[in-house]
């Protein structure tokens, strides 16, 4: 069973230094999404989400979409538990699994060997987890030689396919991700590819944030559209698709 679910859920970000009036319009003026706001002591904050109501269970596969700054990166961060609501409450049922930072956790002084477990640990991977996956993340990410060689000494492809074995050996009940991954060469893309659809095949919840109509209406059964930190349109991804793209 997953499950998750915000109540009345919000995210202020303050603003530091920016009580004098002229920064005041000039944030006005350059503030793509959430609102602006300020306390009784004139702090700025911006609202990058505004008492969010939404419920996500099991076999919802949830688009969100947004123009940027509407609040889709912070809704994901609040899921994935990097940032607390301000006010409000989140519940998370199921062991969750985020995709939007694959290389988070990766040292580039280590060797490729020594970082399947830094980056296996911060997905929450025990060691005995991780050593029964061992073997398959590093035939998977095909680096030869070079797994026992650091990080610093690969390419930016070779980073990637070693952060995306590992990040995917995962198997969530809740699986977040910031658009499709897609790494490597040609060879690569497509291994990489059919691993992304098998994990999402099992995963039970699935919320990822996309700017591609294709992908939603292709991998997701709901869809809600993000504006200044709220929900504007919560439901079936076609007619929503059909109100964003087409406007």
């Amino acid at each position: 069973m997953a499950l998750i679910k915000l109540t009345d859920a919000s995210v202020q970000i303050p603003i530091y230094n920016a009580r004098s009036r002229s920064l005041k319009n000039r944030i006005f003026q350059i503030a793509t999404g959430g609102k602006l706001g300020s306390d009784e002591k004139g702090n700025v904050y911006v609202d990058a989400l505004k008492n969010l109501n939404l419920e996500i269970k099991n076999g919802d596969r949830l688009g969100i979409i947004g123009h940027n700054g509407a609040g889709k990166t912070t809704l994901l961060r609040v899921l994935s538990g990097a940032y607390h609501p301000t006010n409000g409450d989140v519940l998370l049922e199921g062991k969750s699994a985020s995709l939007i930072q694959i290389s988070l956790g990766i040292n580039p002084e280590a060797t490729g060997r020594e970082n399947v477990f830094l980056r296996g640990a911060m997905l929450g991977l025990s060691k005995k987890e991780l050593m029964s996956k061992f073997k398959e993340i590093i035939d998977f990410c095909d680096l030869g030689d070079f797994i026992d060689m650091p990080v610093r000494t690969y390419s930016t492809g070779m980073q990637l396919r070693l952060a995306f074995a590992v990040s995917t050996s995962i198997a969530p009940d809740i699986l977040l991700m910031d658009e499709w991954l897609s790494v490597g060469d040609k060879e690569f893309s497509i291994k990489a590819e059919q691993r992304l659809i098998t994990l999402l095949e099992s995963t039970k919840i699935l919320v990822i944030a996309s700017h591609s109509r294709d992908l939603i209406e292709k991998t997701c059964n709901r869809l809600i559209w993000m504006e200044n930190g709220e929900i504007k349109m919560d439901g079936n991804p076609m007619n929503i698709c059909q109100y964003y793209f087409d406007q």
